[in-house]
C-alpha cells in the first residue's frame, strides 16, 4: 500500500491551514495595504469624541388662515300695490286728457293725460306706502396668508478628535465615524 499520497495530502492541509491563519491575522491586524495602491497603508484609529457641528437657519413658512366674518346688507322693496296704482292713474289722466282737443290734438291730449295721470298715482302711491328696506346678515371668508419663521437646527458635519499609537488628531468629517475611524498611514523610509 503506498502512503506517499497520504503524507501529501496531510502536508498540503497544514500548508494550506497555515496560510489561512496568516490571511486572517493580517487582516485583523494594524496595518494592511489597499489592493488598489500598494504604496498606500491603512489602519484604524480610535475615536475619543464626535462632536455635531451645528447651524442654524431661519425657515419660512406659508400659513393660510381663515375665518368667517358676517356681512351685512339691505334690500330695498318696493310695496305691493304699486305698479297697479300707477296703471289705474294712467288710465283715468288718458280719459281725462281725451275730453281736450280736436284730431290729431285729441290723441296728443289722450297720450299726455296717461304720462301726467300715472306720474301723479305713482307720486302719491309711494308716498302713502313708503319703500320698505330689509336688511339681511350672510356669512362670508375670508382668507389671509401669513409668513412664520422659526430657526431650526442643521448638522454640517463632525469634528472628530481620535487617536492613534499614542498621539491624538483632530478632524472634521461629514457624518459620524462611530467608535473606529479608517485612517490612511503614511509609510516612508526616514532619510
Amino acid at each position: 500500500m503506498n502512503t506517499r499520497p497520504w503524507i501529501t495530502t496531510k502536508t498540503l492541509a497544514v500548508v494550506l491551514s497555515l496560510a489561512l491563519t496568516a490571511t486572517s491575522a493580517n487582516a485583523t491586524g494594524y496595518a494592511y495595504k489597499s489592493r488598489n495602491n500598494t504604496d498606500a497603508v491603512y489602519d484604524y484609529a480610535r475615536v475619543l469624541s464626535a462632536q455635531p457641528i451645528i447651524r442654524y437657519v431661519t425657515v419660512t413658512t406659508p400659513v393660510k388662515e381663515c375665518w368667517e366674518e358676517d356681512v351685512h346688507y339691505t334690500v330695498d322693496r318696493r310695496p305691493p300695490g304699486i305698479g297697479g296704482k300707477t296703471l289705474f292713474g294712467a288710465i283715468i289722466g288718458g280719459v281725462i286728457g281725451h275730453q281736450f282737443g280736436g284730431g290729431t290734438g285729441k290723441n296728443v291730449a289722450t297720450v299726455a293725460g296717461s304720462l301726467i295721470g300715472a306720474s301723479i298715482a305713482n307720486d302719491a302711491a309711494q308716498k302713502n306706502a313708503g319703500y320698505r328696506t330689509t336688511e339681511y346678515t350672510r356669512p362670508v371668508t375670508r382668507c389671509e396668508t401669513n409668513y412664520q419663521s422659526r430657526e431650526e437646527e442643521r448638522i454640517d458635519g463632525y469634528r472628530v478628535i481620535y487617536s492613534y499609537n499614542g498621539q491624538k488628531y483632530a478632524t472634521q468629517m461629514p457624518e459620524d465615524p462611530g467608535k473606529r475611524l479608517r485612517i490612511r498611514v503614511d509609510v516612508r523610509p526616514a532619510r
